[in-house]
């Protein structure tokens, strides 16, 4: 009898546990682990990328992608609308509300997969409207509540229909810990702080596996988020480039193209002009966020350390030379003699300590930013208690980052980071960079500098002869406005507009493919479109 009763206890204790994470934890439905995985369940994915992706894609279980870095325990919520509708039935769910979905491509096949989603969701009795995000992206998409915990929400959507083009694991997970900087839908949550921790607190690669399992595990369970699918970046480029060799990868970053080289058959007025995508409409994007997903973030900047083509840290860019400690803890860094911002003036450790410290406060990408701030100095520095972060010091040009703690993603974080000429952000409130005037005419430090740009038509590019890796052989870049998808890419390349770009929309592909001028390459690459479910109450 007493073994019997000991059962029922640890039973009964363990349905309470359920009850418990099956539960909202406040007042906005969408924090409910049920609801979000009867929206889950509502669509059929694979219908969608069979139907407008020509089977490209690969349906997503979690945000890693297929491979070793995801849990083999993950489980696919699979298109079961009556399954939805009884999680719906039990977590109470207001058949009156009207969920807020946003996006920020421009592309068609977007909308068609919204509209699918909607009629998919308006099947098990949950309504939606959608509407498209203009501008300053960053400032209506990923702004933090004041309060992690409680909320209220600072953004003003329900979903947000995005992607992560993860430059490492930790870019699809570091930014689901609570009060992260641009975490603006989940709720600080104790057990997945603890598991995105483990997953950053060792450079071994079969612990970091590990912990990335669990941690996928866990967000699987709970349905963070809704991931929809994994898509290839395809790189699309006329028959008039040659690009001298230059390696392949994903152009969603930076690594080691090697442009200088790249060489076009010139005009009928012996100018060699190469045309492309990914100028600016209002503004040039800044490269912290998404570091090189343009074509301006690629030629204006460039970056202290380089990547080879796998992303894997290996080449000096900026820094004539650098070296880690053998615990990890101490990156020093050489900056090359000479080296200059496109005006002409040099380029000092104090821009680059300036743009670390910049980046901390900005919208900044995950991996740059969990980097940064694993310096010495910089909870002092965060806090106000100090006027710069202690861990990033200098003796001439030789620079020495001291880390607080493991981290480990410092080298290829480095290989990302655009420093910037802090001269022009003097004043500018961080959080608001994007607005500084300099981004209507930016001085970068990369191979190409920008001479003509008409906000909205196109930007004009040519060689800065001071650049320390030689001045590059295309005489100049003509770049057409466009965002990170090109609505205009198939009919620029029919005119012979485009001779460098890369795509993500299959419906471009297919396109593309079909054009005697444009050849199509394919790259396989860590990114995952997901709906981002904000789980905070509204005002």
């Amino acid at each position: 009898m007493k073994r019997f009763l000991s059962v029922l206890l640890a039973l009964m204790m363990l349905l309470s546990m359920t009850s418990v994470m099956a539960e909202a934890t406040n007042s906005n439905q969408l924090s409910d682990p049920r609801v979000r995985q009867a929206l889950t369940h509502a669509i059929d994915v694979q219908a969608i990328i069979d139907s407008l992706m020509a089977s490209k894609s690969t349906a997503a279980i979690t945000m890693a992608p297929p491979g070793e870095w995801r849990s083999p325990n993950v489980k696919a919520y699979e298109y079961n609308p009556d399954k939805a509708r009884e999680l719906l039935k039990e977590a109470g769910w207001d058949s009156n509300r009207v969920l807020d979905v946003v996006y920020y491509y421009g592309d068609q096949m977007t909308v068609d997969l919204l509209t699918a989603i909607q009629a998919y969701w308006a099947e098990v009795g949950v309504q939606m409207n959608m509407r498209k995000l203009e501008g300053d992206l960053a400032s209506q998409l990923w702004v933090p509540p004041s309060d992690p915990v409680n909320g209220p929400s600072a953004v003003e959507w329900d979903i947000a229909y995005a992607a992560v083009a993860a430059l490492s694991m930790g870019d699809y997970y570091d930014r689901y810990q609570g009060g992260y900087s641009s975490n603006s839908y989940n709720p600080t949550d104790a057990k997945m702080d603890e598991l995105i921790a483990a997953t950053n607190a060792t450079a071994d690669v079969e612990k970091q596996i590990a912990a990335y399992h669990a941690l996928e595990e866990y967000e699987n369970e709970i349905q963070l988020n809704i991931p929809l699918y994994h898509q290839p970046v395809y790189i699309v480029q006329s028959k008039n480039l040659d690009r001298g060799g230059a390696p392949y990868g994903n152009d969603q970053f930076i690594y080691n193209w090697d442009i200088v080289n790249w060489d076009i058959a010139p005009d009928a007025s012996g100018k060699k002009v190469l045309r492309t995508n990914g100028g600016p409409a209002e503004f040039f994007e800044t490269p912290f966020f998404n570091p090189g997903f343009i074509m301006s973030q690629k030629v204006l900047f460039d970056r202290l350390i380089i990547a080879d083509e796998n992303l894997t840290p290996k080449f000096p860019g900026l820094a004539s030379e650098y070296s880690l400690s053998e615990d990890g803890l101490t990156l020093e860094m050489t900056l090359r003699e000479g080296i200059k911002w496109h005006d002409g003036e040099a380029i000092t450790p104090e821009d680059i300590r300036g743009s670390v410290e910049l980046a901390t406060k900005a919208q900044t990408n995950p991996v740059i930013l969990t980097t940064f701030k694993a310096l010495e100095g910089y909870e002092e520095y965060a806090a106000g208690t100090a006027d710069h972060i202690s861990g990033i010091t200098n003796e001439g040009n030789k620079m020495t980052f001291k880390f607080a703690k493991i981290n480990p993603n410092i080298l290829l974080a480095f290989t990302q980071f655009a420093p910037l000429p802090m001269k022009y952000f003097e004043g500018v409130e961080p959080t608001l960079i994007q607005q500084a005037d300099y981004w209507q005419k930016p001085i970068g430090s990369g191979p190409f500098k920008l001479t003509e740009v008409k906000m909205g038509e196109y930007a004009l590019y040519v060689p800065f002869e001071e650049y320390y890796g030689g001045k590059a052989k295309i005489d100049e870049i003509r770049m057409y406005p466009s965002g990170e998808s090109d609505p205009n890419l198939v009919k620029n390349a029919a005119a012979g507009q485009v001779d460098y770009a890369y795509t993500k929309s299959v419906e471009d592909v297919l396109a593309l493919e079909g054009m005697d001028n444009m050849v199509v390459t394919p790259v396989e690459v860590r990114y995952t479109r997901v709906l981002y479910v904000n789980k905070f109450p509204h005002q």
